[in-house]
């Protein structure tokens, strides 16, 4: 799947109800955020999440540190190929990417995190403050350590479970992606629903297949190849389909002549309208009127 159908697919699926209804419950359960995003992307993954962790959101808004993160994001792709991996930052955080699959193609990752399995200290925090000053950063140490010391502390088992919750999930979503395929590549091109409708409002008239062609700018050999590919019927059965689908429905007109009818809906001869009514509904039009409800008596 090219990267730009990968990236619709996964805002599609973002935007989703199954995928907001989860994000949600996941979140409220476990105080993490959680996101779906693509293989290659230069943006954080928690970004701007109400989850995101408080030092987190302080790292972020620093480019040094930033480009730790999306360091740290770049090795998850590469170790969460196949299955989830977890790496943790400088500041000793975890981070756990889970690969969705369509097939053996992956085509994005559900990620979580901003955790620790280890209540944070002192020391750890003191190293970390030297590595952003070394980096020449401007911080707020109070601010810095009131966040750093707020973060949530889940045991390994706790996490691991955290980790096998989204690994259902990536199947689920996995599954609901490759049914938003199957409907998109079902679903009819706009050439061949304008040449339709053109059928309809002229199929009392004598229109070919140049005609149609032409109505919806495109040569005839495309179009005669595009519109089997997409009813699964050649041009003229098509039409000979809609011009008897209006005639039942003319039939039902006691008043009306079987003649009339015929060149009504675009046949030029009785003949082969009888022959086509016959061949589609398996009975004359004659005998089709004869059985309508109600029908027998004006005979």
């Amino acid at each position: 799947m090219p990267d730009s159908a990968a990236k619709q697919l996964i805002e599609k699926l973002n935007a989703s109800q199954i995928f907001q209804d989860y994000e949600d419950a996941f979140s409220t359960a476990t105080g993490m955020p959680v996101s779906f995003r693509p293989v290659e992307t230069w943006q954080l993954a928690h970004h701007r999440s109400k989850h995101q962790n408080p030092f987190c959101m302080l790292m972020a808004e620093s480019s040094r540190a930033c480009a730790a993160c999306l360091e740290v994001q770049q090795k998850l792709n590469e170790n969460a190929q196949d299955a989830p991996a977890t790496v943790s930052c400088f500041a000793g955080l975890c981070d756990t990417a889970v690969p969705v699959r369509m097939g053996d193609k992956l085509f994005g990752f559900l990620q979580t995190g901003q955790v620790t399995t280890k209540a944070p200290n002192k020391r750890q925090f003191d190293r970390t403050t030297q590595q952003l000053i070394d980096w020449g950063l401007k911080v707020d140490l109070t601010k810095l350590e009131e966040a750093y010391f707020h973060t949530r502390v889940l045991k390994p088992k706790q996490y691991d479970a955290m980790i096998r919750l989204l690994t259902i999930f990536a199947r689920h979503l996995a599954m609901v992606a490759n049914q938003i395929v199957v409907q998109e590549e079902n679903a009819e091109p706009p050439m061949i629903t304008r040449a339709k409708e053109y059928i309809k409002a002229n199929q009392g008239e004598d229109i070919s297949l140049g005609d149609v062609a032409k109505s919806v700018n495109t040569s005839t050999f495309y179009f005669c190849k595009m519109f089997k590919k997409a009813t699964g019927l050649n041009f003229t059965d098509y039409l000979s389909r809609i011009r008897i689908e209006k005639a039942k429905n003319l039939l039902l007109n006691p008043n009306l002549r079987i003649s009339e009818i015929a060149f009504e809906v675009g046949f030029q001869s009785l003949t082969h309208f009888n022959r086509v009514f016959r061949k589609l509904v398996g009975q004359s039009p004659t005998e089709y009127r004869h059985k309508l409800p109600g029908m027998a008596a004006h005979h």
